[in-house]
């Protein structure tokens, strides 16, 4: 099969069309013949060596797919051959075959196409387990999300829209700001021209937000914890601006705050399993009544990954890359 690999760590002309033999599926796999693959920020990461293949994994890049079922396990899968899915794989994605747990295989919702439901499983998974799940984002609370356009970022702003809550969310430009109001949030705040803890306090009467979605860390952090309600919760899931911060210890301990955070790819099966269920149940329904919308930036061909790689790089871009096998 055609295949990108890394052939050594490095900018994005490492990426490299290749020809690899066919994942064979394991216990409790499907084989998918892919249609298309997302571009997430760790396919970046894992190409300039800085994050580590879990052990098992494959080494070419690729963390969610599109495609058809032709082969694996289908007993008690709920699958058969023929059926379209996207999923979260541990990797493999940047292929014309691969493989991804049963547990971790979601129908395509009811109007999407493949190109946009590539575009789903690694913010999908993420956000819920980090903002729902992980620190409890409910009721009538409010969510700040750090770095609105990103792909991350347009996703938990429509998911939490679409639940009913306030959503304030940074940019780094005025039109990507728009872009934010555009999918859902109150207000979209451009980083480079205003202060983030002043816009959020006056628009919540000086109380601050429940929860903050954080990519940035560094110094970001101090802030953050300024931001935040009595009872807060700050999550980190990528730490684009460093991964030390100094903060006030008082602020945690009088105001009852939270700080936590997590990654995905190396949590068990188990776990992403109980994510996905989640997700057919509550978020699935929201994607086929029109409610949350993929939001695809651009498409590249498989061969030209070095060029998504290079827009994702940019950060240019607004909601997802995707490429198609």
């Amino acid at each position: 099969m055609r295949a990108i690999e890394i052939t050594q760590p490095g900018p994005p002309d490492v990426l490299q069309l290749c020809d690899r033999p066919m994942p064979e599926p394991k216990a409790g796999e499907l084989l998918i013949k892919v249609h298309a693959a997302g571009i997430n920020r760790p396919d970046v990461w894992q190409r300039l060596g800085s994050y580590a293949v879990p052990k098992g994994a494959s080494d070419i890049p690729g963390l969610e797919i599109a495609g058809e079922v032709v082969g694996g396990d289908l007993a008690d899968s709920g699958f058969k051959i023929g059926d379209m899915v996207c999923a979260l794989a541990q990797g493999g994605g940047y292929a014309e075959y691969c493989t991804a747990p049963v547990e971790q295989c979601l129908p395509i919702p009811k109007g999407l196409d493949v190109v946009e439901a590539a575009s789903l499983p690694e913010t999908f998974f993420t956000v819920w387990s980090n903002v729902f799940d992980r620190v409890g984002l409910t009721g009538n609370e409010t969510l700040l999300v750090q770095g609105g356009t990103s792909g991350i970022g347009v996703t938990a702003i429509q998911i939490a829209t679409a639940l009913g809550h306030r959503v304030f969310a940074t940019a780094g430009s005025d039109e990507k700001c728009r872009a934010c109001e555009v999918l859902g949030a109150e207000k979209g705040i451009n980083y480079k021209t205003e202060d983030f803890v002043e816009v959020v306090k006056a628009a919540t009467n000086g109380k601050g937000v429940d929860v903050i979605l954080d990519i940035i860390g560094g110094d970001y952090v101090a802030r953050e914890i300024n931001c935040l309600a009595d009872d807060g919760r700050l999550v980190f899931i990528a730490l684009a601006g460093g991964n030390k911060a100094t903060l006030s210890l008082g602020q945690i301990m009088l105001r009852r705050l939270t700080i936590t955070g997590s990654t995905l790819r190396a949590r068990p099966v188990a776990f992403k399993a109980a994510i996905a269920d989640q997700l057919r149940t509550k978020v699935w329904p929201l994607i086929e009544s029109g409610k949350i919308k993929p939001v695809v930036y651009q498409t590249f061909a498989l061969e030209d990954a070095a060029q998504a790689h290079a827009l994702m790089e940019s950060s240019t871009h607004i909601g997802k890359i995707v490429l198609k096998v």
